[in-house]
């Protein structure tokens, strides 16, 4: 939520102590990912918001306005929707997101930096929570490291390393990263399926009645009241890095394409060299052992159908030219 902070920052003394979490962007150690981050592959596709208050303590205020569903879908614009006290946001995907290697998805709202010490940022934060079948859904475990004996309200500035696995920690333009191996080996969460992201606003007041708690059950300290049309986490969208939607064609130089499908299986996967040129492949599981290798010109199939399922690794290799297609057994 914009608004105009006076020259003269609060700042309180235990935000100088060491940082627990990685820190703000561009500060060395950050996690942020950028909006323009060629990792993220595809954007949420729907959003429904449920407005929260105002101000939680004084619900007759109402709720906020600023924003419609529509600007939490596709890539971030210069739109946000805003969640209000405790409000809530579902998303969905075209396709569902699945646990890769590092961060899987990312979150991204429209804090800002001080200018005169970039460590600093006005921040609104929000709980994250998945699902894989859009009835049971479960939290990442969030950690504040803040204090929570003086409130942070809407003029003081906070620092992104006093959090950790809240969205909204970085400012805009930044994503906030999850790691869906976070959640892994909860029964009935697929963390290789996740068709649902939906996201909790956190209430930043330290009041006992209203606090938002961490996973230790400590109260997040947070910009509170903020009774505003903006009121609350503003959400700008949520980009996707490890996604089942389906790969099609690699180029692996001027002349030469291969189409590999379906991605993900349950059994048969063609290799195409659409230039009819001559192929080298090998197929590894996660471990690095070889399961199978060969060449071809023009087409091949390979069949996982008696393999696990989980991740295999397809090496393709044409003259100087080399290329690695992560392959989804489901």
């Amino acid at each position: 939520m914009y608004r105009f902070l006076s020259s003269t920052i609060l700042l309180f003394a235990m935000l100088s102590a060491k940082a627990q979490y990685a820190p703000q962007t561009p500060l060395q150690g950050n996690t942020a990912i950028p909006q323009n981050d060629s990792r993220i592959v595809d954007w949420a596709a729907t959003c429904s918001i449920e407005r929260g208050w105002l101000d939680i303590a004084d619900t007759s205020l109402g709720h906020p306005t600023l924003g419609s569903e529509s600007d939490a879908v596709g890539i971030p614009g210069s739109g946000v929707v805003s969640l209000g006290d405790s409000g809530v946001a579902v998303l969905t995907f075209n396709y569902h997101i699945y646990n890769g290697s590092g961060a899987d998805f990312a979150v991204f709202e429209n804090g800002f930096s001080n200018p005169e010490n970039d460590s600093f940022a006005y921040l609104e934060l929000a709980f994250v929570e998945v699902s894989s079948d859009g009835i049971h859904y479960f939290r990442f475990p969030a950690s504040s490291a803040m204090q929570d004996t003086v409130q942070i309200d809407n003029f003081t500035y906070s620092l992104a390393s006093k959090y950790h696995n809240l969205a909204g920690k970085y400012v805009s333009g930044y994503g906030t990263p999850f790691d869906l191996e976070d959640l892994k080996n909860i029964q009935g969460l697929d963390i290789n399926n996740i068709s649902h992201v939906r996201l909790v606003d956190v209430i930043g007041s330290i009041n006992p009645l209203y606090a938002s708690m961490d996973k230790d059950n400590h109260i997040i300290n947070e910009a509170y009241p903020s009774p505003y049309p903006s009121a609350g986490f503003d959400l700008n969208g949520v980009g996707v890095i490890n996604s089942l939607k389906p790969t099609s064609v690699k180029e692996l130089n001027n002349s030469v394409s291969i189409k590999i499908y379906p991605n993900p299986t349950n059994d048969i996967v063609y290799i195409i060299s659409e230039n009819g040129n001559k192929v080298h492949y090998s197929l590894k599981d996660i471990t690095g052992k070889e399961i199978c290798n060969g060449s071809f010109s023009g087409q091949t199939f390979l069949s996982l159908k008696e393999r696990n399922k989980g991740f295999y690794f397809l090496y393709l290799e044409y003259g100087n030219e080399h290329f690695v297609q992560k392959i989804i057994k489901y």
